[in-house]
């Protein structure tokens, strides 16, 4: 364990950093990047050609604007129309709910470190199963995932409610409402499919990845292609937190002092450890539930028992997986369900979770899809909201306003300047002509 060193700072000011903080990030806590496939991949992030009925891409939740999320407490994906938290229900072709939890961002999804994906941890690495992966589809799993990343785009295209469509709207939503997924000439066949009718993605998929070649394009093939982009893509490593660690830059005394607190008193980095600012692990920190809450088709419940649902096991209750820190100032709203807009009351709720609870009063960003029925009608607070707050274990913490100035400040130098942009950008156009939502 590293310990406490000395730090000057320009003002002159002497601080103390913690144990807690990191090294630098360097290239080797990163998986090798193949540009052509990374090219290719990002012309497929941004395509609605993977989408049932061809109306949104990976971007339309994932957008670089949105913090690679969507700017939504709980987003609408087929059936609405727009983008960020303008986006809004088609009359004619209404949403069936919510999409159950917030969109999460991708920041350094292509880091070594990342070994579990989504708020549960539903997929995450296994070497014990012969697909190297754990997920809800088990023994239907097949091989050829390049990375965990790109298992994990197996999942929004299978959604009705994110991009496969609703039921028998098109052959996917069809094959999904069937259950014919991975098998032959099931919905990720059929996707497969679509891009190699394009004889601009074939062309390309035969230079950038010469293993498709004398050979139909495969799922696997699309999703390795988006997972490289996205691994290259959203590579944050340049905010000033990160010149500071490498001594190529200085954080303010505001900034400093926020970095004691955060590794230190303020107990921040038990959860939001190492160089990205979690230890992906999953905790029960009591954030409010707002929406349908994920479930089964069948169930009608405005509830979400977190981790408890992949392991059954009722230690992980209400428990959700810690995100990365990078650029949290652009990805709100913040929590599993998106309970809080603003990251300062996020902040102050997380210091006491239970009187958070006790006092929360909803803030969200929900755009209505159903005319007799309010945003809130979506928020109940009653048993749930107590048995949430039972789930919690840690102690409160008590800052000072100027210090949850400092905790702020802090967190905003874990922002890049480019984050907002990207590295490739957003294409102009994509091979299927259909259009790229900036």
């Amino acid at each position: 364990m590293r310990i406490a060193l000395v730090f000057l700072l320009a003002s002159s000011a002497i601080t103390i950093a913690h144990a807690g903080v990191p090294d630098p990030v360097t290239d080797a806590d990163f998986r090798p990047i193949d540009m052509g496939r990374a090219e290719l991949g990002q012309l497929l992030f941004w395509d609605k050609l993977l989408s049932g009925n061809r109306t949104i891409a990976c971007a339309t939740c994932h957008h670089p604007r949105l913090g690679t999320s969507d700017g939504q407490s709980l987003g609408l994906g087929e059936g609405g129309i727009g983008l960020g938290p303008e986006r809004r229900a088609d009359p004619a072709n209404l949403p069936e709910q919510r999409i159950p939890r917030n969109s999460p961002a991708l920041w350094n999804l292509g880091a070594t470190e990342f070994t579990r994906m989504f708020h549960d941890g539903r997929i995450e690495a296994d070497t014990s199963r012969p697909s190297g992966l754990r997920t809800p589809l088990e023994d239907e799993m097949v091989v050829g995932f390049s990375t965990l990343l790109s298992a994990q785009n197996m999942f929004p295209v299978l959604s009705p409610d994110e991009m496969a469509g609703h039921y028998e709207e098109n052959e996917i939503s069809t094959s999904v409402r069937q259950g014919v997924l991975t098998a032959a000439g099931g919905a990720w066949d059929q996707i497969a499919a679509r891009v190699e009718a394009v004889p601009k993605y074939r062309a390309l998929f035969d230079a950038a990845a010469p293993e498709t070649r004398g050979r139909p394009l495969v799922f696997s093939d699309v999703s390795n292609a988006i997972a490289e982009f996205v691994a290259f893509e959203f590579r944050s490593v340049d905010t000033p937190f990160d010149a500071y660690l490498r001594g190529t830059g200085s954080l303010t005394e505001s900034e400093m002092a926020g970095m004691d607190l955060f590794y230190g008193k303020a107990g921040c980095s038990d959860c939001h450890a190492g160089k990205f600012q979690s230890d992906h692990d999953f905790h029960a920190m009591g954030s409010p539930q707002l929406g349908p809450g994920k479930g089964e088709r069948f169930e009608r419940h405005q509830r979400d028992i977190g981790r408890m649902r992949v392991t059954n096991n009722k230690a992980d209750l209400y428990a959700f997986r810690t995100p990365s820190l990078r650029n949290i100032t652009l990805t709100g709203p913040y929590g599993h369900a998106g309970g809080h807009v603003d990251l300062e009351s996020f902040v102050r709720f997380h210091l006491d979770p239970v009187k958070g609870l006790a006092a929360y009063q909803p803030q969200a960003v929900l755009a209505p899809f159903e005319a007799a029925k309010p945003d809130w009608a979506m928020y109940e607070k009653g048993e749930e909201f107590a048995a949430i707050a039972a789930a919690v274990t840690r102690p409160p913490v008590t800052l000072s306003e100027a210090e949850i100035t400092d905790i702020l400040a802090f967190l905003a130098s874990l922002e890049s300047p480019t984050a907002k942009t990207g590295r490739l950008g957003i294409p102009d156009t994509v091979p299927s002509g259909l259009d790229v939502e900036k």
